[in-house]
Order: structure tokens, then sequence, then C-alpha cells
């Protein structure tokens, strides 16, 4: 009922309006049964318009904190989030990566439709990046098809580091499904896995025309933010060890209980 509500009367109507999307292939998504929508990911903006313009409902995994911030505000984050199909995983414990998973295998197995970002988190720049094989993983356990779904101009509608959306127009290019029933029983060979995402990964490649980068987009991140905090430390450095005002370079300054030489 709250899906529907902010689906159709709230939220999808005010979407549609300033952000018109034309989509392709929407006969490939299954009219039931459990499947996986393996996407890619270059704004926040893709899990909103993705289930805005497929007729199920579709199911996000998003960090429990959507869920559990006080006040007014946390409970209208609450209704939102609850509202456009996500469940709350709790990503701080040593299990969360397990507990994950097992999550999506039982949205799966009741008939579900789960939307996955092989990736793992944003493209940090547009391109498309190494997939992990918790989406095989789940595809082995669940027993379903995989069917890629990429979003073209949604990083118009947000730009990396924007607060502020901006009216564009959005594609939705749905592939054929990705069946794997093939590996059936081989659910944690990680061979398998891998090779199963790397498929995945080279179909979204194809729809969505990005460069596909065979790094993960986690470790870009951690490298980037390690970059600025270096860069930030060295500026810090420097402006620390510069010369106080009214010295000049090569002034010598005297050491307390020296002698002027």
């Amino acid at each position: 009922m709250l899906y529907n509500l902010v689906k159709y009367v709230l939220l999808g109507p005010i979407l549609r309006l300033f952000f018109p999307c034309k989509v392709i292939g929407a006969e490939y998504i299954p009219e039931d049964g459990g499947a996986i929508l393996a996407g890619n990911h270059v704004s926040v903006a893709d899990s909103f318009f993705t289930p805005l313009h497929i007729k199920r409902r579709v199911t996000y995994l998003a960090k429990s904190e959507y869920f559990t911030e006080k006040g007014i505000k946390g409970r209208f984050k609450h209704m939102f989030f609850a509202g456009v199909g996500q469940v709350p995983i709790d990503r701080s414990g040593a299990s969360a990566a397990h507990d994950a998973l097992m999550t999506g295998v039982r949205i799966l197995k009741e008939g579900k439709l789960l939307g996955i970002y092989p990736e793992g988190t944003r493209s940090p720049d547009g391109r498309l990046y190494k997939g992990k094989t918790g989406v095989a993983r789940m595809a082995l356990e669940a027993g379903v098809p995989v069917v890629p779904l990429v979003m073209l101009g949604t990083d118009k509608v947000n730009p990396i580091g924007s607060k502020i959306w901006r009216p564009h127009r959005i594609t939705m290019i749905v592939g054929r499904p990705l069946d794997f029933s093939r590996y059936e029983g081989l659910a944690g060979d990680r061979f398998v896995e891998r090779s199963m995402t790397d498929e995945i990964m080279y179909r979204l490649m194809e729809m969505s025309g990005q460069e596909y980068v065979d790094v993960y987009a986690t470790k870009v991140k951690a490298d980037l933010e390690a970059a600025k905090a270096g860069a930030s430390g060295t500026d810090a450095a420097a402006g620390a060890g510069a010369a106080p005002e009214g010295r000049g370079p090569g002034t010598v300054t005297r050491l307390p209980g020296t002698k002027a030489g």
C-alpha cells in the first residue's frame, strides 16, 4: 500500500514530469517469479527511476541508517525508503555481507524482483567497474535469472558531488535475461561465480557504452580519499613550516637558550 502511494501518488508524478524517461526492453522483465535486476550505478537517482518505470515492485537492500534516524526527519526517511521498496541491512557487523546475501536470497525465493548494483557502490567517475560476486551467489542460491538493466542520463540529473537534481531526459534499457541454470549446484565455487559476474558486467558494458575498468570501484574511491587526505596533510604541513610573518627566507631564528651567532 505504502509502496503504491509513493510510486503513483506522491513521488511518481513529479519525477515523470521533470525527468521524462524512455524505456527500452521492458518486455524482458519477467511477469512473475524471482529475478535479479542487475544494473549500472552512476547516480543515487538510479534507485528512484528504475522502480518507477517497472510495473512490478522492485526491492533494494539499503543501509539500516536510512531507517533508524531519530526525530521527524528520521520517521519521514523511514517511511520514504520503505515506500520505495528498500529493505534495511546492517552493514557494520562482521557478518554483514553474509546477512545481506541471505536476505537477498530470501527475497528472491519469495518470488520478488531484487535490484542489485554489482559494482557495490556508485561509480566515482562514470565508468563501469569490476562486479562483486554476490550477485552470482544470490542467483545460484535462489535459482533465478539475472536481468541486465542500465540507466543513461541519471548522472546528468544528479551529477557527482551535487545535492540538487536537475531536470534531464533519461533512458532505461532492459536486456534479455541471463540464464545461469547450467551452473546449478555450484554456488560457492569462486571460479564459477567470478565467470558469471564478469558475464553480467560485460553485458552491462555493451548496453551502456561505458568504459570498463577491471578494478573494484570501492578501491578506487578509497584511493581517492587517501590521496585527498594526503594532499590536505601536505598543505597543513607546508603551512606549519612556512616562515613567520615578517621573516623572509634565509632569516636566522635564534632558539631559546642560545646566543645569536
